[in-house]
């Protein structure tokens, strides 16, 4: 294998683009999970990190050229907003 079998495809340097701010916000709002004084600023950042890993999972699955992959990312996005809707009723004490 020479230096000239390798190869990228530059087609796909959006993609790789966003992995990389993506993984930036999961590495900043998991630091804000660790260290935020509010429980709702540990609440915001884990609703935060959570997203990032499913916009990764997107861009994956995109660039890999995987079908199955939103099938996933659709069912933990419901999830998600359904854990973070009850987080928020958590914290608040029910109130409306």
């Amino acid at each position: 294998m020479s230096l000239t079998d390798l190869h990228y495809d530059w087609s796909l340097i959006g993609i790789d683009v966003g992995i990389a701010l993506l993984l930036v916000a999961a590495v900043v709002s998991a630091y804000r999970i660790l260290v935020g004084p509010l429980d709702a600023d540990r609440a915001v950042s884990g609703d935060l990190l959570t997203f990032s890993v499913l916009g990764m999972l997107v861009l994956f699955g995109v660039r890999a050229d995987n079908p199955w992959t939103f099938d996933l990312v659709l069912i933990a996005a419901v999830v998600a907003f359904l854990s973070g809707m009850s987080l928020a009723r958590a914290l608040t004490r029910g109130k409306r």
